[in-house]
């Protein structure tokens, strides 16, 4: 039996929606676009259930690649479009530079305690937008400590970043665009049939939504870096909202390297709907409520006992340290800089997956 839409729910919604729409509308053209990319997000992944802690943990403990395989397809069509753009260096009068980040020892070993967080928190930073917006209280929860956990790495990143690093190694710079797109794409379809002849299935259900939401994520991304120079982020605007807080509380920006100066201390001062992250999470945020409303799936259930709870405080904190570590999340690190190029984000998934190989076994094991 179908569910009814939730009609007061979607209609404060959309209230909402459209008032924060009308508000970027009359200070920037370029940030209500990204509030509508956000809001396409949202609505893609809630839709599909699209995500990757998941699709981690059944590729782990059920041997089904069909969430993975999606993923591959979605890195694969935004490699293809991101390198025409990035091989120009600027688009629409702007720089377009792609997801950068260091080769280093901080990207490994942020990637690694984010995947012990993507299955302590059961999400990832995209999954937990989203399931926010869907209502889920748990994971409402597990992205308070994300902010909370992003924002203490910022505190500690000056003395990750003093430890060993090859610095940003860009394969289209490196090797050429056209070259570095068929590297990428060679090792992604090696993948797959590494894990087709391992003997991992693909599941049949969901999987033609799931292939659809990737493309149209991989479009979103595409979108943004057209309008920004650099790919889709999340975890920067979880860092800068927990910051914003701390100020509140009666922290001093000045006291940390990180917040002194710069962009950052210009954020902290600035409304979170100047931030372009901050936007579009904010679009995530209500697109995921509408369409759960219009699906009649938005619920409030709340946890029965105290290790879901445990598992998303314990979860959140290392997403949000781990993310700042590795300059990003699956989205920010992985998707966005394997699209762009950048070997960080091949680093960043080969240590996120015996991240989330401990994580599932450490949260069967301590939540038992």
């Amino acid at each position: 039996m179908k569910n009814k839409p939730q009609y007061l729910v979607l209609g404060l919604s959309l209230a909402v929606t459209i008032a924060v729409l009308v508000t970027l509308l009359g200070e920037s053209g370029k940030r209500s676009i990204l509030f509508v990319l956000g809001i396409g997000m949202g609505v893609t992944l809630l839709y599909a259930s699209f995500g990757f802690s998941g699709a981690y943990r059944k590729l782990l403990v059920e041997r089904d690649m069909t969430g993975v395989v999606a993923q591959l397809f979605m890195l694969g069509v935004a490699i293809v479009l991101f390198a025409p753009v990035l091989s120009q260096g600027s688009i629409f009068n702007h720089g377009v530079s792609g997801s950068l980040a260091p080769v280093s020892v901080s990207v490994a070993v942020g990637a690694f305690i984010f995947g012990i967080g993507m299955q302590f928190a059961r999400g990832c930073a995209s999954g937990t937008l989203y399931t926010v917006g869907g209502g889920n209280p748990r994971m409402a929860l597990a992205l308070l400590f994300f902010c909370v956990g992003a924002f203490w790495g910022s505190l500690d990143l000056g003395w990750w970043q003093t430890l060993p690093s090859l610095g940003v190694v860009s394969l289209g710079s490196k090797w050429g665009w056209g070259s570095s797109v068929v590297v990428q794409l060679s090792v992604l379809g090696l993948i797959f049939l590494a894990l087709r002849r391992g003997g991992w299935t693909i599941q049949s259900n969901g999987f033609k939504r799931l292939l659809l939401a990737a493309g149209a994520l991989a479009l979103f991304n595409w979108g943004t870096l057209l309008v920004t120079g650099h790919g889709w982020s999340i975890t920067w605007a979880f860092s800068l909202w927990a910051a914003k807080g701390a100020v509140l509380l009666g922290w001093d920006p000045m006291s940390s390297s990180f917040w002194a100066s710069g962009f950052q201390a210009a954020a902290l001062k600035n409304s979170v709907l100047m931030d372009e992250t901050s936007v579009m999470n904010i679009g995530i945020l209500m697109g995921a409520l509408v369409a759960a409303t219009v699906l009649g799936s938005w619920t409030r259930n709340t946890p029965k006992n105290l290790n879901p709870i445990l598992a998303a405080v314990l979860g959140g904190l290392a997403l949000g340290y781990g993310a700042r570590l590795s300059y990003g999340c699956n989205i920010g690190a992985f998707f966005s800089g394997v699209a762009s190029g950048s070997l960080h984000g091949w680093l960043w998934i080969i240590c996120a997956l015996p991240g989330n190989g401990v994580g599932v076994f450490a949260r069967k094991w301590l939540l038992r």
